[in-house]
């Protein structure tokens, strides 16, 4: 595990805050670390450029730290409170300081841990009032999301072949380490002959309006049951992974609910979004979009392998839980090949 920088060093110490914390703990994703200060979260964004996002300039950073705040105000509009400057005074960091910028970061007030869906998917502790409080929220959130002809132009064939491409192109280097040649090869073959086989549907969709700004990352991490409902931390790097269907949304989440072995609260969730939306069509397209999210996911905790501020803890928990994804995104296959 690689030194951490000075900035995240120095943002582990009471001092950096003005309001300080007793107590910082650090945690992270390959585009941020995220401290968490008990009141507060503040997210700083890694100067890294993965492809699908670039964060590589201080004005890139600052210019989507603005962006999460504006899209998850959406959702969640009482947790995003603001961008704020971190600065350098005497060789020291103070977030919110008087001096000149040298980072941004995203200030959020702290939601309770022991209330993230997932947590509680853990402790069997969500029922499926829950699950349909979500699903109504998210109903009601694509109703009113926006569509024009810009987003609607990313849900083009071509636009989801350069999705799906792009994940098998960028985890080639994966095969044989979170992910075995044959399962590998066999959701790239069944990806490809469904878009061949399911053009008509997909240009339907783009004609009927299903095509919306969306969340674009809604898992059971990112739904917190606190003061009510809580859907933070959506896609603000790329329009690309945002503007999508509405049941590739709906994918992920039903997806993430199998993947905690809750199968019954995955249909349970679809079942009752259909019935709100009254979107019948999208049944069409439910398992082809969990296996691509289910890609999306293992495809992303194998790149924590390549990240060197991960400890080597953090990647064997990474690669188990990535073969755990690409297993289920196996499974999906199976089923759609029982069902034809």
């Amino acid at each position: 595990m690689a030194e951490l920088p000075a900035l995240v060093q120095a943002l582990l110490t009471p001092e950096a805050y003005p309001h300080r914390p007793s107590e910082i703990e650090l945690a992270q994703t390959q585009m941020s670390f995220i401290f968490l200060t008990g009141d507060y979260v503040y997210k700083v964004k890694k100067a890294v450029d993965l492809g699908y996002l670039d964060y590589t300039t201080l004005e890139r950073r600052k210019h989507f730290c603005h962006q999460e705040v504006i899209l998850n105000r959406r959702l969640c509009p009482e947790t995003y409170l603001d961008v704020v400057t971190i600065s350098q005074e005497n060789g020291k960091f103070f977030i919110e300081g008087r001096g000149e910028a040298i980072e941004y970061a995203v200030k959020m007030r702290q939601l309770p841990q022991q209330r993230m869906m997932d947590n509680l998917l853990r402790d069997n502790q969500v029922t499926e009032e829950m699950i349909a409080r979500v699903a109504r929220r998210v109903a009601e959130f694509h109703q009113k999301a926006e569509t024009n002809a810009e987003i609607s132009g990313f849900g083009d064939l071509s636009i989801v072949v350069t999705n799906t491409e792009e994940n098998f192109t960028q985890s080639e280097k994966y095969i044989g380490v979170s992910i075995p040649r044959e399962r590998y090869d066999a959701i790239k073959s069944y990806t490809e002959n469904f878009l061949k086989e399911n053009t008509h549907l997909f240009h339907h969709r783009v004609e009927q309006g299903r095509i919306k700004d969306c969340h674009g990352d809604l898992h059971a991490g990112h739904v917190c049951f606190s003061n009510g409902l809580c859907i933070f931390d959506c896609i603000e790097f790329n329009d690309r992974f945002r503007y999508c269907d509405v049941t590739s949304e709906i994918a992920f989440l039903a997806m993430d609910l199998d993947y905690h072995g809750r199968p019954d609260l995955s249909q349970h969730f679809v079942l009752t979004y259909e019935k709100i939306s009254g979107d019948r069509e999208m049944n069409q397209l439910i398992d082809f979009y969990k296996c691509y999210r289910a890609y999306v996911r293992g495809k992303v905790e194998s790149f924590k392998l390549d990240d060197p501020h991960f400890s080597e803890e953090e990647k064997r928990r990474g690669l188990a839980i990535a073969s755990r994804y690409f297993e289920l995104a196996q499974s999906y296959i199976m089923i759609l090949y029982t069902e034809h």
